[in-house]
């Protein structure tokens, strides 16, 4: 039996779904799903088996270590910072718009619940601006992140700029945090405090960002 519902009437009143009744409505809508087993793969089976070994939890799509490989060669070190997509948008009448994918933790214990799905903390958007943050998901969670930039810039008038400059560097611990950021008016930043962050930005006009290390 399939179930139609008033959509508009639908996101008026819920915010938040999650589990089972997520993917119901997320099938309703039309939006492919997988079966479970699909991302079972035989390199994910290894990292979980490398990482149990070591006794540690590590970022997640960290390439399994090969045993056969020489010395010489660059190996990852389970600390690449590749598991988040994320993104924001606004629309010519300045509706915002944010969200954000992890890829999670290898090895983690059962019932974890990282910084992505939190509201306020990995993602959030209001009138002012729309936030989506990667890095460790419990400095982001602890730090509140995402809705710190809109409060900031609610309460002491700041340009999302520096609201997000300031969150970045002085509430979350460094080395653990970055994120992308749009406003209202279309004003765009990137700002983290790690090595690099993978971002990226374009405008309606044509404008185009990309970038990984720290702008000179």
């Amino acid at each position: 039996m399939v179930i139609q519902r008033d959509v508009e009437l639908f996101l008026v009143s819920h915010i938040y779904l999650a589990f089972d009744g997520a993917e119901a409505f997320a099938r309703e809508q039309g939006v492919e799903t997988l079966d479970p087993s699909h991302f079972i793969t035989p390199e994910n089976i290894e990292r979980l088996k490398q990482a149990i070994e070591a006794n540690r939890v590590q970022i997640d799509y960290t390439p399994p270590i090969q045993k056969d490989v020489k010395k010489e060669t660059p190996v990852a070190d389970g600390d690449s910072q590749i598991g988040t997509v994320g993104c924001v948008a606004v629309d010519s009448h300045g509706n915002l718009a944010a969200a954000t994918s992890t890829g999670g933790f290898v090895n983690k214990m059962v019932g974890r619940i990282g910084d992505t799905p939190i509201i306020g903390a990995g993602t959030y958007a209001n009138s002012f601006c729309a936030v989506s943050a990667t890095g460790r998901g419990e400095a982001i969670i602890r730090a509140t992140i995402a809705r710190d930039v809109a409060a900031v810039m609610e309460y002491k008038g700041l340009s999302l700029k520096d609201a997000a400059d300031y969150v970045i560097q002085e509430c979350a611990p460094k080395g653990t945090a970055g994120l992308v950021a749009v406003s209202a008016t279309g004003e765009v930043t990137m700002p983290f405090n790690t090595t690099g962050m993978f971002r990226a930005c374009a405008t309606e006009d044509g404008y185009s960002e990309i970038g990984i290390w720290p702008s000179v």
